[in-house]
């Protein structure tokens, strides 16, 4: 019975694993044949004596894509509009070698700053004693815990917070008792 609950937990485990791993198949060549052959498919790699014919709601250019409704040039519709940009738009600018040199030169410096920024980060993360930002975050809890309990131990007991200061002087030995 061991055996047999071991082959069938063995078997399962070798199945999911290699579900996961990749397969060097036919069958994925034979799909991309299948997909060359479909009518929604245009290539520039097939007969040229063959016309590409969209069919309705599919887009001329590219058949096997659907129509994407208002493909058009947005500059020409807009172009009237006086809030619409069309010269130094970023993406559609030619820039020369030497505005792309201080481009580079600019994002180099602003990279440095930032690396030299991180570095000084990573160390005070990496301190543990003296004046660091994780001691004062520490230090702040501390404080903001201990006066809420120093208020509802007020409001409790009815000693004040000088008052409960000097009992715990007492009780540590710091002060002397008061006869």
């Amino acid at each position: 019975m061991m055996n047999r609950l071991a082959t069938i937990v063995l078997v399962s485990l070798c199945a999911s694993a290699t579900a996961f791993a990749p397969c060097q198949s036919s069958k994925y060549v034979s799909v991309s044949r299948n997909l060359r052959e479909s009518s929604l498919y245009s290539s520039s790699f097939g007969e040229a004596d063959e016309p590409v014919i969209a069919e309705e709601g599919r887009n001329p250019d590219r058949p096997e894509l659907p129509e994407i409704k208002g493909d058009y040039n947005w500059d020409e519709k807009f172009a009237g509009d006086q809030d619409w940009l069309t010269e130094n738009v970023p993406g559609k600018m030619v820039l020369s070698d030497l505005e792309l040199a201080a481009q580079a030169t600019a994002l180099s410096k602003i990279e440095d700053r930032c690396r030299k920024g991180r570095k000084l980060d990573d160390y005070d993360d990496a301190r543990i004693l003296g004046w660091t930002g994780r001691a004062e975050t520490y230090n702040g809890r501390f404080a903001m815990f201990f006066i809420v309990v120093g208020l509802l131990t007020e409001y409790w007991t009815g000693i004040t917070i000088p008052g409960q200061i000097e009992e715990m002087a007492r009780v540590g030995g710091f002060i002397g008792p008061d006869f």
